[in-house]
């Protein structure tokens, strides 16, 4: 039985991975907007109004929510008895997160920063962006719109629950049941998400130290746990 103080701060974390994961999506669909305008317009001064927005926009705001959906969500999954492995839906969440999270991070915002680059080329030579070519290209617009669209799916996932479990659910469902983590593990994600975030409005990107420490603790920790728990079974048999 998880005792009332868990289960406040564990609904809490919910609550956080819900409204960062809204905001990345958000924040997914307003650069989308921004760099189809930025695509579309004939005046260069927007073109750069555009793209340079869309680039403080995802160093600012996305890729901080986006980092802290992801870590609430892999806290969530590490400290309750869903797990990572154990159901479909959360198998592919967590597959495509991490994807997610390697083409935003290693793709589209290095190409959103040459995209900026080229409207300011482009502006300071008094072309039109859409005339020249020199915009956004358009494989970072769609990228922006199937990231949002990925999240959708998600956020469905999120309620329908689809599927069953996996080949990896043990056979005693009362062992999984028993395995919320502590009431320090969700003060903890919440007070990753919060430093993290702060970090990031200070420095302008994200730096995640805090919360990949804390995800990588608890992950040692339950490891030891489960161990612990398991040799005095090994024992008695």
């Amino acid at each position: 039985m998880v005792s009332r103080p868990v289960r406040q701060w564990r609904q809490l974390v919910v609550w956080l991975h819900v409204v960062t994961s809204v905001g990345w999506m958000a924040l997914a669909l307003v650069l989308f907007v921004l760099l189809v305008t930025s695509r579309t317009t004939q005046s260069p001064a927007v073109a750069v109004s555009a793209t340079s927005m869309a680039q403080l926009l995802d160093g600012r705001l996305l890729a901080p929510l986006a980092n802290a959906s992801a870590f609430t969500g892999f806290m969530l999954a590490a400290a309750t008895p869903w797990g990572f492995f154990r159901h479909w839906w959360v198998l592919v969440k967590f597959v495509i997160t991490l994807a997610q999270l390697y083409l935003g991070i290693f793709i589209l915002s290095g190409v959103l920063a040459d995209t900026a680059s080229a409207a300011r080329s482009a502006a300071a030579e008094g072309a039109a962006v859409a005339v020249t070519g020199a915009g956004p290209a358009l494989p970072v617009a769609t990228g922006s719109a199937l990231m949002a669209g990925a999240i959708a799916f998600q956020a469905w996932v999120s309620i329908a629950k689809p599927w069953s479990t996996t080949r990896w659910m043990p056979a005693d469902r009362r062992q999984v049941s028993a395995e919320t983590a502590p009431r320090w593990v969700f003060v903890a994600t919440v007070v990753g998400v919060a430093a993290d975030l702060t970090v990031a409005t200070v420095l302008g990107h994200p730096a995640p130290l805090v919360s990949l420490t804390i995800l990588a603790t608890w992950l040692v920790v339950r490891r030891r746990r489960r161990a612990a728990t398991a040799v005095p079974a090994g024992a008695t048999a």
